[in-house]
């Protein structure tokens, strides 16, 4: 064996090795880009944690709020225009991969950027609901503007919940639906996600297949809605999608035995697989509501809710840390979903999709170069 050859045969394994290497590191990054957190924080430097999670590519999005519940303060990540402004850029400058910056600015109660902080004020989706279409435009654009100028490019609205039982806690209680009308839901949430996407600004459905029938709050724990659920509250997500007009649909931690005997709609193959994208023909990103809520923290463990979830084809995971704060739920998370791809329990072509899925919608609205 001459010179050459024995030197081929020693590099054999450590381009092995190269390829191995960059294959894990690729897998990192898609993994990171399936997550989505919140943070305490008005500016990056008060949180270390979710610095390092930026800079080392373990994150695709975060979350914003403006009250910590788990602190009972209004010390969270926004007091002010300039402040909030300041803080995007921080974010978007220390990742190196353009982020999602994620926000619920729904109107009315459920709206982070509050008059007391200086930003326009809001209606709720049910006084919208009431009043001519052009109202519901006026409000959209407006608020489409205040976001876009704040450098949030995600908005978890418009909820296309049906406003099916006033008593409703969590929906028809905080006045959270358009109407009880599957129509006028349509046209209410059309007229939003236009105004928004005029000013580059993601939106989501929510919450699939419909939260708004409800008794209780997902919140808080289990809700089971096999009594009061109809086919109804799935028309408004039907023309949406029909229409292309949604970008994103986030799930709701509901249980409709109806629909799956065994799991809630976020950890559901049947509902998400099923309904969602056989169904309805949905194609876009699939969104889970907070991963920390009562609702799936207190009935099953971290590591089955992320398979489940996973399995059952949500995107992009939310943990939202704000029905309990923990600071290093991005890193465990991370952790358990490379666990379960290296065991074979989740397949890696299952991390690949939801990856591509993800890109495109950043390709979409400039966060990315196109192909």
């Amino acid at each position: 064996m001459n010179l050459r050859s024995l030197l081929l045969l020693l590099l054999i394994p450590l381009c092995a090795a190269c390829a191995q290497q960059q294959d894990d590191e690729e897998l990192d990054r898609r993994i990171g880009q399936m997550l989505m957190t919140g943070f305490r924080g008005l500016e990056l430097a008060d949180s270390l944690q979710v610095s390092d999670d930026l800079r080392e590519g373990r994150l695709g999005g975060v979350i914003l709020f403006d009250y910590d519940v788990p602190a009972d303060t209004s010390l969270r990540n926004i007091r002010s225009p300039e402040q909030l402004r300041a803080l995007t850029a921080q974010l978007q400058e220390r990742s190196p991969t353009p982020l999602f910056i994620a926000i619920d600015q729904e109107g009315g109660r459920v709206s982070r950027l509050k008059e007391r902080y200086g930003f326009p004020s809001t209606v709720s989706a049910a006084r919208l609901g009431t009043q001519p279409l052009d109202s519901t435009r006026f409000y959209a654009r407006r608020t489409a503007a205040v976001l876009d100028s704040m450098g949030v490019n995600f908005n978890f609205a418009p909820v296309v919940d049906l406003d099916a039982n006033p008593d409703n806690p969590v929906i028809g209680g905080l006045d959270r639906a358009f109407s009880a009308d599957p129509d006028t839901v349509y046209r209410r949430a059309k007229a939003w996600i236009r105004a928004s996407r005029r000013r580059g600004v993601i939106t989501a459905l929510k919450h699939f297949p419909g939260h708004g029938s409800s008794a209780g709050d997902s919140h808080l724990g289990v809700v089971d809605v096999t009594d009061t659920w109809s086919e109804r509250e799935l028309a408004p997500y039907r023309r949406l999608i029909g229409q292309g007009l949604a970008d994103a649909v986030m799930t709701a931690h509901i249980f409709n035995r109806d629909l799956d005997p065994e799991w809630p709609a976020t950890l559901s193959r049947e509902i998400i697989g099923g309904v969602l994208r056989d169904s309805l023909g949905f194609r876009g990103v699939v969104v889970s509501d907070d991963m920390q809520m009562g609702a799936i923290r207190q009935e099953y463990g971290l590591e089955t809710a992320i398979r489940r979830a996973l399995l059952a084809g949500v995107d992009l995971l939310v943990f939202a840390n704000n029905s309990v704060y923990q600071p290093n739920i991005t890193q465990r998370a991370h952790g358990i979903i490379r666990r379960l791809v290296e065991e074979g329990t989740v397949p890696r072509e299952r991390i690949d999709r939801s990856w591509e899925r993800i890109m495109a919608l950043k390709r979409e609205y400039g966060l990315l170069p196109g192909p």
